[in-house]
């Protein structure tokens, strides 16, 4: 039995909706696990202070992620369809929305995919999903690469900020230590660090660098942009199994 590991993208702002979309195509995808971009963020001591503001800069993309680290996982997971026994997570400390979708939404992708997965293993083939989600997922080349289908989810300004401002806090990666370490923002982070972040990393895959309205550019190859307002969650899901329907079916046939 052939084994073809797919690496799907779910890339987006915080707090943009990515991670539960995540958490959705997993209970949908058979055989399928999620890699979290955050638990790839240096250790707290590491972390860059920003130049002006003199605060710790956990959002601009160079000293955010450790990229090589990164890297070399998703590697590893590309290879063998499995996290590597060393990654350690913290998504499951972080305060976690429940955001239902339609059960017919459910079940009815649920059972697609199961019957894809039926009609590759006949042909002797074993399909094992990975979904990649993070807050810089199309910044870094070397990711972009590995990556086999790239989401982009867009939710604007003002929406963002209310969310990180109700949220209590991020549980950032210690590799040493398995509770992390709680992170709240500073006053104005937002503004100062958080936002400005964002627009450096995304403005260049998006025409004219609107972030907020801008479709992509073709930078970042095959990107599929998805405006969170506009789609509930339940529609959400069945546009993004659309596309990884259409991409692995498609792929059978020729």
């Amino acid at each position: 039995m052939k084994t073809r590991v797919i690496l799907v993208g779910i890339g987006g702002a915080t707090c943009s909706g990515k991670t539960t979309l995540a958490k959705h195509l997993r209970r949908i995808l058979p055989n399928s696990v999620i890699v979290h971009q955050d638990d790839f963020a240096p250790p707290q001591e590491l972390v860059p202070v920003h130049p002006v503001y003199g605060v710790q800069d956990w959002d601009r993309a160079e000293g955010a992620i450790e990229w090589p680290r990164m890297v070399k996982a998703l590697e590893e997971v590309k290879r063998t369809g499995v996290i590597p026994p060393e990654h350690v997570s913290h998504d499951h400390l972080n305060e976690q929305k429940d955001i239902p979708i339609d059960d017919t939404v459910f079940q009815k992708w649920k059972s697609q995919f199961e019957r894809i997965e039926e009609e590759y293993r006949a042909k002797g083939e074993e399909i094992k999903w990975v979904l990649v989600d993070g807050f810089l997922l199309y910044w870094y080349p070397e990711v972009v690469d590995k990556l086999d289908y790239r989401i982009f989810l867009r939710v604007p300004y003002e929406v963002l900020k209310q969310r990180r401002h109700d949220r209590h806090g991020y549980h950032t990666a210690v590799q040493s230590d398995p509770e992390g370490s709680l992170w709240r923002d500073p006053p104005n982070y937002w503004e100062q660090i958080v936002w400005p972040a964002y627009v450096e990393a995304h403005a260049g895959m998006l025409e004219n660098g609107d972030v907020e309205r801008g479709k992509p550019n073709g930078k970042v190859e095959g990107l599929v942009l998805f405006d969170g307002l506009e789609l509930s969650m339940s529609e959400m899901v069945g546009r993004v199994c659309a596309v990884l329907e259409d991409g692995i079916t498609g792929s059978s046939s020729s």
